[in-house]
């Protein structure tokens, strides 16, 4: 597994430049509102260093990195959620992703026209933000006809719907006040009961503000005002640069390393967005190593060691017997899965192993 994020805002904020340069897919960037009609959607490999360290020993015949896929949701306009612009389609791609970006202009460019006339993150955002509560309102008004209804039945169907009452309850209150259902106070079996719905606010979101190459380190105005608004909706801002990303797409390895630093940037955008991503999803990686492939996979903390197995195929969880695991530090530091095994550090674990971050594991299964 890996995770979908989800790239919205108005139209003509950069969200398809930042896309091309995020994924090299080459999705058409045009100053012209409703440019992207469907989603664009990019798969992209993780960068982590721990697979070549992996590769210089088991010289693989091939490296598969986790995969984060991105989709560029064409842009949202007041009266989305009605069915204004293409609203209703859009609306229904960004139900499908793990996680949404939500990218707002924090550049002035006479050259490049915004929808409303104006430069203003904090009204994109709002306007956005809108549209996406509207649409959770509609889901939720709609199931909570249906589930007061079946709550008065005495049946096991009408307890689990008096339950989820209560949940959908507190979500139309927060809606209605015009905040997002992350901010509801769900607990987490409240959350696990409405999850079904698809509801967009309830997805973790974080902003992209885009800004000037010259901005990059100080940010302005616009980004001060955005990052206050999004403290508001328990969300963080990352500050980007679509241009600074655009050349850095055009780069290899070595030169987007000497790029980085002559920019004086710790980390490219993408790299920010992994990390943010993994953060709000609870997202860690693992690794399976050997002659043919060295590959790392996608889990979430906190899952046991089958379950990390059924990542690769479900009969890995099915049968699971055992797994010989590694941490990848003691690998590094002792050259060599046999190295360490001779140290005793190769351990079997059973049914019950929390998987760590960076774990070398061989499952042994049997259907």
């Amino acid at each position: 597994m890996g995770f979908k994020c989800g790239i919205v805002g108005l139209p003509n904020v950069g969200k398809s430049t930042i896309f091309n340069a995020l994924t090299n897919a080459g999705a058409e960037a045009a100053n012209f509102p409703f440019c992207t009609k469907e989603p664009n959607v990019g798969m992209v490999g993780i960068p982590d260093h721990r697979i070549k360290d992996l590769s210089k020993v088991y010289k693989p015949k091939r490296e598969l990195p986790a995969v984060m896929q991105f989709v560029d949701i064409a842009g949202l306009v007041k009266g989305a959620s009605q069915g204004e612009g293409l609203g209703n389609q859009f609306l229904s791609h960004i139900r499908e992703t793990d996680a949404i970006m939500h990218v707002v202009r924090c550049f002035e460019d006479i050259d490049i026209t915004h929808v409303d006339g104006s430069i203003d993150p904090v009204r994109d955002a709002d306007t956005v933000n809108t549209e996406l509560a509207l649409r959770d309102m509609d889901t939720v008004d709609k199931k909570l006809s249906k589930d007061k209804k079946l709550a008065a039945l005495a049946t096991k169907e009408g307890k689990d719907a008096k339950v989820r009452v209560e949940a959908l309850e507190k979500l139309k209150v927060t809606l209605d006040q015009g905040n997002p259902a992350r901010t509801a106070g769900l607990t987490e079996d409240e959350i696990l009961l409405v999850k079904d719905l698809g509801l967009l606010t309830l997805k973790p979101m974080f902003y992209c503000a885009n800004v000037r190459e010259d901005e990059i380190h100080t940010g302005n105005d616009f980004v001060k005002a955005i990052s206050a608004y999004a403290e508001t909706n328990h969300c963080e801002v990352l500050m980007f640069s679509g241009k600074i990303e655009a050349e850095i797409a055009e780069l290899n390895e070595e030169e987007k390393a000497a790029f980085l630093e002559e920019m004086g940037l710790k980390e490219s955008g993408l790299a920010m967005v992994i990390r943010k991503g993994f953060s709000m999803l609870g997202l860690q990686t693992y690794f399976t190593a050997g002659e043919q492939e060295v590959r790392a996979w996608t889990i979430h903390k906190g899952w046991t060691a089958p379950a990390a197995a059924g990542v690769i195929h479900s009969d890995f969880e099915r049968g699971f017997i055992s797994a010989e695991t590694l941490g990848f530090a003691d690998f590094l530091k002792y050259g060599s899965w046999n190295a360490a095994k001779e140290k005793g550090l190769v351990r079997k674990e059973g049914k019950e192993y929390i998987v760590k971050d960076g774990d070398i594991m061989h499952f042994l299964f049997n259907v």
